[in-house]
């Protein structure tokens, strides 16, 4: 039967849909503050287009058409967004300076629960927290837009190939040169290998809780033991970005030595582990934000250290205070 939507009851029934919906809008546009405009601007399109749905598919399936066409138009007007490593190779520690770009640039990190939906089973709630991870949504970016969608709707969502047919308003073989397109060239992108967050996992959290004591301590040789050989750093907006050991450390205590006496704090964003950062106060009393920590994690090591400087607008996106008092 047609699905009937009344005036009535339609924001509640929007907002069943508006998590799953962000994190849609998330992996195709590969910024959590974008994809909440997409969002917003879906569901005024709604509300205004209510007396036109028809009933013919869902009223997800409808909100998803519109999020789509959002996305598209959104997507028209900016190029991809990109991690450091997308853009250069690794600095030498003895050449690195710092050369900040436009924050439109860089793909920005997401708290995970505006993103991922609560789900029971154990295999689902892998997946999705497999498909917000840094790395596959930065290979996503690689994809034009219509392939994106497709690749997300029929790979992450599971969606038929039909449904997307409908959705984007094409032929059925059109959708499955799409996706053999999307998956062709994701397979060059190759995103790394990462753990995702398990707080069932007792090796992930002595791992997690090794590098707290190592990091705040600044103890980079026992720093140094959790990280893979060719680990990364990077800090977004800088461009700069640093691989192995000896070049991690190089920086950390050089430029980087501002860090001591740093406090981080737990959380997860992405699907994976992560920290608010926090840099010792100038004035001595307590700490102010200094960075937002994403982690990527294979096989007990760490491979990668993102810290997304722009504490002003992440942090309370995280809903992080920017001052933690002295304890």
């Amino acid at each position: 039967m047609p699905e009937t939507v009344t005036t009535q009851d339609l924001d509640e029934r929007l907002e069943r849909h508006r998590r799953e919906l962000t994190g849609y809008c998330y992996r195709m546009l590969g910024s959590p503050f974008e994809a909440e405009d997409a969002v917003q601007n879906t569901m005024v399109r709604a509300w205004r287009g209510v007396g036109r749905f028809e009933g013919r598919s869902s009223l997800r399936s409808w909100l998803y058409r519109i999020a789509t066409n959002v996305c598209l138009d959104m997507l028209g007007a900016s190029g991809r967004r990109a991690r450091p490593a997308d853009l250069s190779d690794p600095t030498p520690v003895a050449l690195a300076r710092l050369s900040a770009r436009p924050g439109e640039t860089w793909l920005e990190p997401v708290p995970d629960g505006r993103v991922l939906r609560p789900v029971a089973d154990p295999a689902e709630a892998a997946v999705e927290r497999e498909s917000v991870r840094l790395a596959f949504v930065a290979a996503l970016q690689h994809l034009p837009p219509k392939q994106r969608a497709v690749l997300i709707l029929r790979e992450v969502l599971a969606w038929r190939a039909s449904e997307v047919a409908e959705l984007l308003e094409t032929t059925v073989a059109s959708v499955n040169s799409a996706l053999q397109r999307a998956r062709a060239t994701l397979a060059e992108a190759a995103p790394a290998e990462t753990d995702t967050a398990d707080e069932l996992d007792p090796c992930q959290r002595a791992l997690l809780d090794r590098y707290v004591r190592a990091f705040e301590a600044y103890d980079m040789e026992a720093l140094t033991a959790l990280l893979r050989e060719d680990a990364t750093l990077s800090m977004p907006p800088y461009d700069l970005w640093l691989r192995g050991h000896a070049d991690i450390v190089g920086w950390l205590q050089g430029v980087g030595s501002v860090c001591r006496a740093s406090r981080l704090l737990p959380l997860t964003a992405n699907g994976t582990p992560a920290f608010a950062h926090y840099h010792a106060a100038d004035d001595g009393a307590g700490h102010t934000a200094w960075a937002l920590m994403v982690l990527e994690i294979e096989s007990g090591r760490i491979t990668a250290i993102n810290s997304f400087l722009d504490t002003l607008r992440l942090f309370p996106l995280f809903d992080l205070p920017l001052r933690l008092p002295a304890t």
